[in-house]
């Protein structure tokens, strides 16, 4: 069984305003996620929305001394980004939607991801989003060190640079054995 985990394609990490943008190299894989997206919601797979969420002024999380505050709880930072939230409003009550909140970089640390993804007998993962080099990465480690066979779409991934994207790409497949598509 196969799952898309779907991780940051938010406002904060994509649009020109964003706080932590990718600006116009993750604004170009927008196609890319929504057709990935709807592939998998039409065959029955799981679709996860992996998405991170912060609190203003949380001092104690190690991401406030690296970076501006993003993804603030309440925000219009926290929404997806463009038309992947168009489609998200008509599909996030079908059954084979989930949409996790999250802490840290990936998407397995702190949240119930690996037992869902168990309990519905998933080996097989495709990760997409934002950023390549961050969250989608650490991310691909953790489903990796879980035991989990990971598929990367090199044309739904992006990150704030050309070589941080080429880097991870790389690092998914010849430290994780990840097969990188198209």
């Amino acid at each position: 069984m196969k799952a898309l985990i779907s991780v940051d394609y938010t406002n904060d990490f994509v649009a020109d305003d964003g706080h932590l943008t990718a600006g116009k190299p993750a604004q170009a894989i927008e196609q890319s996620i929504y057709n990935l997206t709807k592939q998998f919601i039409e065959r029955g797979d799981m679709v996860f929305f992996t998405i991170d969420l912060h609190d203003l002024n949380d001092n104690f999380h190690p991401e406030s001394k690296l970076f501006p505050p993003h993804n603030l709880r309440g925000t219009s930072g926290r929404e997806l980004y463009g038309k992947l939230d168009s489609y998200y409003q008509k599909i996030k009550d079908l059954s084979n939607v989930l949409w996790l909140d999250k802490r840290h970089y990936s998407a397995f640390s702190g949240t119930d991801l690996d037992i869902r993804l168990r309990e519905r007998g998933i080996t097989n993962l495709t990760i997409c989003g934002v950023l390549t080099d961050i969250c989608v990465l650490h991310t691909a480690i953790d489903a990796y060190n879980l035991g989990y066979q990971i598929t990367i779409s090199k044309s739904a991934v992006a990150s704030l640079s050309e070589e941080a994207k080429i880097f991870a790409l790389n690092h998914f497949k010849s430290v994780l054995g990840a097969k990188v598509i198209d």
